[in-house]
């Protein structure tokens, strides 16, 4: 059963901005460290988010080609489940965004579960974890917050 991870960051610009950013899958490339390509296999229907995503990923000890199925909850939440992979078995989680401070500023609230098909030691499996969760908070808020 894989262990669930969650942490949260404060982003400089309203929750919308945030969830576009992370709705521009095609961008993740140039922002979120280890992931080589990324295709929306699925698009929402007119003017709706992507439903499915593929994405090749090469973060040591994880390196995988892997589709993500999504469901969006406006600018509030967005929650993903893994479709197919080949190391990864699970890939569940969620960005959960709260407006502050009149809305200006978002905290960004980030759960990951996480498992895969070969046994990793403990140590390295949290490492591949930590990561990804670096790359999803800290490189979201970059991108956010230089690209207003």
């Amino acid at each position: 059963m894989a262990e669930q991870t969650t942490s949260s960051i404060v982003v400089d610009a309203p929750p919308a901005q945030v969830m576009d950013v992370i709705a521009d899958f095609e961008a993740y490339p140039e922002w979120a460290k280890g992931m080589k390509r990324v295709e929306v296999v699925e698009p929402g229907a007119a003017g709706d988010r992507a439903q499915q995503v593929r994405f090749e990923l090469d973060v040591t000890p994880i390196r995988d080609e892997y589709t993500l199925a999504y469901d969006w909850d406006g600018d509030r939440e967005v929650t993903w489940t893994l479709v197919d992979g080949s190391m990864l078995k699970t890939l569940d989680g969620a960005y959960t965004l709260r407006p502050l401070e009149s809305g200006s500023r978002t905290e960004v609230s980030y759960r990951l579960s996480l498992d895969v098909t070969i046994p990793l030691i403990g140590m390295i499996k949290r490492k591949g974890e930590k990561i990804l969760i670096d790359t999803a908070l800290k490189g979201l808020k970059k991108r956010v917050e230089q690209h207003p």
